[in-house]
This record gives C-alpha cells, sequence and structure tokens, in this order.
C-alpha cells in the first residue's frame, strides 16, 4: 500500500505529526457518527481450517455462486459490507473472512510461528475453502488480499472461477525487492523501513489505530470517511497477533525476516512470476493514494479473458468501501468473463 501521489517531506512529516496528536486528519470527517447507524455484517461464523480458527462473514443464499472476498491492511472485513448485500440480492454466497492477525481468526497454537509471507496467507485461503468444501470460487480483493487473491489464482487455478484485483497483478519476490527504488518512490514506502526497526514495532504496537487512520488517509486522500467507519474496522487491529503478522509481512518482504520451509516451494514459484490464466478484471481508482503498478506494466500477466477499469470520482486504496457498485458489478461481469 501507499501512494504513487509524491509529497514533500514537511507535508509527510506535517500528516505524521497530526496523526500522532490524535489530530482530525485532512479530508477524513470529524463528526462522531453513531457506529449502530452503519451497517455490520448479521453474524461471524467460525470454521477450523487446520491452522486457524478463521472468523468470516456469509451473506447470500447457500446455494449460489460462491465469491472470497479478501481485505488488506490495516483494514478488515467491512471494506465489503456494502459490496456484500450487492452480490447477495444478485445470488451469490459471498465468504468474507478476517485474514490472521484481524478480528475473530485466532491461531490454534501458541507454537506455530506468526507468519505474515505471501505464500502462508495464500495457503490460509485454500485452507478455508477446503474446509468449507468449496471447490471453486470468484477470488477477489485490495491490498494484501488482491496479492493473496492474484497468488490462489496464479498456482491453484482450478480454485479460482474468476479474479478481481485492485492495483492488479500484486505477486512479490524478495530478490526482485533487492533492487534500489527513485527516492521519490521509496518515501512512499516510508512505512515498510519503520516496521524493520525494533522501535517501529513498537511504535505500531502503542499506536495502532493512530497509524492505521493515518494510512486510511493517505491511502485514499479524497475519501471522507466518519469515525464511525474507521472505528468499525479498527477493532479488528485489536487481534493479539496483529503487530507480530504486519510487521513479519514487511520484513519478510525485504529479506530481514524468515519464511517457513513449507512455503519455500510455492516462494520459488512466486518468485518466476507466474503468469495468470483465469479469467480477470483489474481496477485502480483514480486517487489511489498507495503505491500501485501502471496498468501497462502488469496486464501482460494476465493471459486469459481480461479487462481492467479505472474508476474516477476521488476513489482511493480501498475501492470496494469507496466503490460498491463498481467493485460488485466487476465481479459479476469476471463471472461471465468465463
Amino acid at each position: 500500500m501507499f501512494g504513487n501521489i509524491v509529497r514533500t517531506r514537511r507535508d509527510l512529516l506535517g500528516a505524521t505529526m497530526l496523526g500522532a496528536a490524535l489530530a482530525p486528519i485532512a479530508g477524513v470527517s470529524s463528526a462522531r457518527a453513531d457506529s449502530s447507524s452503519l451497517r455490520s455484517f448479521a453474524s461471524i461464523e467460525r470454521i477450523d481450517t487446520g491452522e486457524l480458527e478463521v472468523a468470516y462473514a456469509e451473506e447470500g443464499p447457500a446455494n449460489g455462486k460462491p465469491v472470497l472476498l479478501l481485505h488488506g491492511w490495516p483494514y478488515d472485513i467491512h471494506s465489503f459490507v456494502d459490496v456484500a448485500p450487492l452480490l447477495a440480492k444478485a445470488g451469490y454466497r459471498v465468504i468474507v473472512p478476517h485474514l490472521r492477525g484481524y478480528g475473530g481468526t485466532r491461531f490454534k497454537s501458541a507454537a506455530t510461528p506468526r507468519n505474515g509471507q505471501q505464500a502462508a496467507l495464500a495457503a490460509d485461503g485454500i485452507a478455508l475453502l477446503d474446509a468449507l468444501r468449496l471447490d471453486r470460487v470468484i477470488v477477489a480483493g485490495f491490498d494484501w488480499g488482491a496479492r493473496t487473491a492474484n497468488i490462489m489464482a496464479a498456482l491453484w487455478p482450478e480454485r479460482c472461477k474468476a479474479l478481481v484485483s485492485v492495483s492488479g497483478y500484486l505477486i512479490g519476490s524478495r530478490d526482485a525487492n533487492k533492487a534500489p527504488l527513485p527516492p521519490s518512490a521509496e518515501l512512499q514506502w516510508w512505512y515498510q523501513y519503520y516496521f524493520t526497526t525494533e522501535r517501529g514495532e513498537a511504535g505500531y504496537r502503542k499506536y495502532t489505530r493512530e497509524f492505521a487512520r493515518l494510512i486510511w488517509q493517505l491511502a485514499s486522500p479524497r475519501w471522507k470517511f466518519s469515525d464511525a467507519e474507521f472505528e468499525r474496522s479498527a477493532v479488528s487491529l485489536d487481534n493479539p497477533d496483529q503487530v507480530a503478522i504486519a510487521i513479519h509481512n514487511y520484513r519478510w518482504r525485504l529479506g530481514l525476516a524468515e519464511g517457513e520451509a513449507r512455503f519455500d516451494s510455492i516462494e520459488s514459484k512466486l518468485a518466476a512470476l507466474p503468469d495468470i490464466s483465469v479469467p480477470t478484471i483489474t481496477m485502480e481508482g483514480d486517487a489511489n493514494g498507495a503505491p500501485h503498478p501502471d496498468p501497462s506494466v502488469y496486464a501482460k500477466r494476465f493471459t486469459g479473458k481480461y479487462q481492467h477499469r479505472t474508476i474516477g470520482g476521488g476513489v482511493g486504496h480501498n475501492l470496494p468501501q469507496e466503490a460498491p457498485e463498481d467493485f460488485a458489478k466487476a465481479i459479476r461481469d469476471a463471472d461471465t468473463l468465463v
């Protein structure tokens, strides 16, 4: 996450100081709306997937076409709270899980490594499909969720009927991450470098909500989310494994933390940047303040039926929550690309 909008050092420091001071952030409504007035999922289900007990929301008919919606960091399942009923009304069975380290999802054993590497998250997705006895789904997401969806579609295409991915192709390679970027691009990954330090880990642990709010604003500079909308999702960051998972994710990307050997073969395949052959629609908001590639860079990675859509009107990084109708339509349309 985080933007291709180049900010000056003074602007960035100013925004950070505002977040640290807990002051209202520009572009965010300071109105303290009652969170009870916001829509929430009717219930949260739990299922044993082997390593995890996954908490997930479900809407729509049990016999509907299954859709798996995957959120990113530092967000949660409420990124899809307005997408789900649109799809349910169209007859889809919508599954929206909390990723490891979020909401009610829990590790079953204290001995299990709190691993945030990309292969672990994708393996979680496949394990969830197995537990739910879903052979094949439409998979969609943004941020960490888009990367997870990309990997599932690339390595387990038989399990994915179609793909909707915000910001396109996000499969990563640690070798590629060794290459330095131009200074303006490096600046936009400030939090990644912050997380490599003990100070950064301690800071994120102490100021998790403040950190998340700042990221929300910087990644979606024109989205006027309310305090209540933020708090509805922020409670998911109270998960006891959130800090460990987030810190490991970013340190692993830079080669500063080890992954698990059981995922080495998967990571080897991902390092080759495999093509994705399932029918795909990629999406981008016209005001996405998070780092994201230009669609022309990744279009060739999608070798099946493919479309790209740029959503206008000031839509930022959290595209499903900011433009739910467009996101739901992309899923319905991806279904027909098959």
